[in-house]
């Protein structure tokens, strides 16, 4: 019996794995700079998070959370998104203790049952940030900031920050009476999915990729702001405008989840047909409180990383595959071969890259094993070489040949790094 993977999974091998690599250590520099700490939080968390935390009327929750009951009888999901498991954690272990802001990221897979396609997948990964404890607009433009630097710095090109203001809970609710007066007279002709949202958010229709048209006309929810969401709203616009990032007011762009407060963005980039969003986040201020803790102000944002590497690949941008072996060790000889274990242990102790046959392959096969694994120099061992103390090293590049000390193995490949660096 055969098995394959499940739909909507993949497997991440090598020559491409080191390209999720690559982009996790982007996000964790970053990170460092910006003085978020890394958390990780369980895979998966009772069902009634995601029922406070996302909300039970989002697509998420009503259709895409993959449920469980344990042996406990108690109701399990795997986690949809990061936010709520963060939260979670913020207030069971009393991070709001902390004098300082808590300012934390993640990194980690999700799980949604949706239909996959391009970019999206059942189980697929995030890198996420959380700011907690400050109302400041300062804390929203710095996160909107930290995102779009991230993506600069992968080399996305044309990345576009669009934002809104979702105001209040009361701000909304006022909100969604105006709208249902507008969308009364095409109720019917709204999808499936927006009849049901018509009663239960229909700021949801909004954002929905099929009732565009119908939606031409719709109120502004800036139009419902009090004079301190605008204010809020204002200064996060001064300060994005201030650290030089180009934005556009999107009043439609309300997201999917329904814990947003004020701030919500995205950030937009071609490459990938007509669906251009590649991730955003928003303020959320009261979801500390419906998950069962003094209520603390939040802000964060949530990155797909699936689909900023299908971007990235659609835009042309290169990322380092993997790097270079330093050297591929042949020994000829049966003293030669077992000096060659001894030196490749040291070798790697001084933090180099290297490899040796484990085949028993002739010395030409293993030429052509360096090749492929694009090894910078060849260090070749005989018995006579191993009487002297001495070893051939061969740079792949040019074929240039020279005998060095075996004592001096390490550092004259150590050497040769820095120079190509």
């Amino acid at each position: 019996m055969s098995f394959q993977k499940p739909k909507g999974t993949q497997d991440l091998l090598p020559g491409v794995v080191e390209k999720w690599q690559y982009i996790e250590d982007r996000a964790r520099d970053i990170c460092r700079r910006f003085n978020y700490k890394e958390i990780r939080t369980p895979v998966f968390e009772h069902t009634e998070l995601f029922q406070r935390g996302v909300g039970e009327t989002t697509d998420i929750v009503e259709k895409e959370m993959y449920t469980f009951l344990d042996k406990g009888d108690r109701s399990m999901s795997l986690r949809p998104e990061g936010t709520a498991g963060v939260v979670r954690a913020y207030v069971e272990n009393k991070l709001y203790g902390d004098p300082d802001l808590a300012k934390l990221y993640y990194i980690g897979p999700m799980f949604r049952y949706e239909q996959p396609q391009a970019g999206r997948y059942r189980q697929f990964h995030q890198f996420g940030v959380e700011a907690f404890g400050s109302a400041d607009p300062a804390i929203d433009a710095e996160v909107i900031a930290m995102g779009y630097l991230f993506f600069q710095e992968l080399g996305l090109k044309d990345v576009r920050v669009e934002i809104n203001s979702v105001g209040t809970p009361a701000i909304r609710a006022a909100f969604r009476v105006r709208l249902r007066e507008f969308f009364a007279p095409v109720k019917e002709k709204l999808c499936k999915d927006c009849q049901s949202r018509y009663d239960r958010n229909p700021l949801r229709i909004l954002d929905c990729k099929v009732d565009q048209a119908y939606g031409e006309g719709a109120p502004s929810i800036l139009e419902e702001l009090d004079e301190a969401c605008s204010a809020h709203f204002a200064s996060v616009q001064r300060h994005l405008a201030d650290m030089g990032i180009a934005f556009a007011v999107n009043p439609r762009l309300v997201r999917g989840l329904d814990y947003y407060t004020h701030t919500a963005f995205e950030y937009k980039a071609s490459g990938i047909g007509a669906i251009d969003t590649i991730s955003g986040g928003g303020r959320y201020n009261g979801l500390v409180a419906d998950i069962g803790g003094n209520d603390q102000p939040g802000v964060g944002f949530g990155i797909g990383l699936e689909r900023v590497l299908l971007i990235l690949e659609a835009q042309g941008v290169e990322l380092p595959a993997f790097r270079p072996l330093d050297v591929y060790m042949i020994g000829l000889g049966e003293a030669a071969e077992a000096e060659v274990t001894k030196q490749l242990f040291q070798l790697r102790k001084a933090g180099l890259i290297a490899e040796k046959d484990y085949q028993g392959r002739k010395m030409k096969t293993q030429l052509k094993a360096a090749d492929r694994l694009k090894a910078v120099h060849v260090a070749i061992l005989g018995d006579e070489e191993l009487a002297r103390g001495e070893i051939t090293l061969k740079t792949m590049a040019t074929g240039e040949q020279r005998a060095v000390p075996l004592a001096r193995l390490a550092e004259e490949l150590l050497a040769a790094r820095n120079d190509r660096n």
